[in-house]
């Protein structure tokens, strides 16, 4: 069964959507098969996989209203073993309209328990808020991963999020985990950029992983070109940072006991 991994921060521009994209693409690099779902309604990920979500009848939003089943959403990128769940602009309405759902908490940890099997990792695009749609995808993960931009305010919203994913595990999801946090838009020339790296571990003592993603012109300039940076410049600093940080999270995932179902329906 696969290992569903939320990569959440509701703080913005921490390169998130970049994590995410690209850890997908070195996990299914490594022979792993990989769902990315993009819940997110800028449909970042989605476009930087190379997909027109403009032109997108429909995408995770349908699946979320039962509309349509997940495995109906799903698109194969131009990457073997790597598929999406699409993010539309419609999206953008659904923390308002799933208020009144049945299980509206759940709906995503539903949908996923569908196509569970056919993936070894499902990894989530969450929305740069704390609404119910970042609600959904800690309900639906078994570990969350935080992107942290190395800079003066990095930790500032931190326990935010913190709080809810202690309010997820107390109420709803109680083996939700934080695998651990990522430093992105790292300069080794910044002394601040240690200095947060310092406080970070700190912070998560034992959660911070080795790889840190450098501050990257090429990886800023891969998504527009709808491609991972596996497939822009795999020789790059940035393209070697996420391949590790996929090492990183395949070594943790097999030491993990698999986590049960939801244990907690209303």
């Amino acid at each position: 069964m696969g290992k569903i991994i939320a990569v959440v921060n509701q703080k913005g521009g921490v390169g998130k959507t970049t994590t995410t994209v690209n850890l997908g693409a070195y996990l299914a690099e490594a022979g792993k098969s990989v769902l990315l779902i993009d819940l997110d309604p800028q449909a970042n990920a989605t476009s930087g996989l190379g997909i027109e979500h403009q032109k997108l009848e429909a995408g995770i939003y349908e699946a979320l209203l039962g509309e349509k089943s997940l495995s109906s959403v799903i698109i194969k990128t131009s990457q073997k073993k790597y598929s999406v769940a699409p993010a539309t602009v419609a999206l953008a309405g659904a923390g308002i309209e799933m208020v009144s759902l049945e299980n509206r908490e759940f709906r995503l940890a539903l949908l996923i328990e569908e196509v569970i099997n056919d993936y070894d990792f499902v990894i989530i695009d969450g929305p740069p808020s704390l609404g119910l749609l970042t609600v959904n995808s800690l309900v639906a993960a078994d570990a969350v991963l935080i992107p942290i931009q190395s800079e003066y305010y990095a930790l500032e919203g931190l326990s935010q999020l913190l709080d809810t994913i202690k309010l997820v595990q107390d109420n709803l999801k109680p083996n939700l985990e934080i695998m651990g946090a990522v430093v992105t838009m790292f300069d080794r020339r910044n002394k601040l950029s240690g200095a947060v790296l310092d406080e970070l571990k700190q912070y998560f003592p034992g959660k911070v992983f080795n790889s840190i993603i450098p501050r990257s012109v090429k990886l800023a300039e891969a998504p527009s070109h709808g491609l991972s940076i596996l497939n822009y410049d795999p020789r790059s600093k940035g393209a070697k940072a996420y391949e590790s940080l996929a090492k990183e999270v395949i070594a943790l995932s097999k030491e993990a006991v698999p986590a049960t179902q939801i244990s907690n329906q209303e």
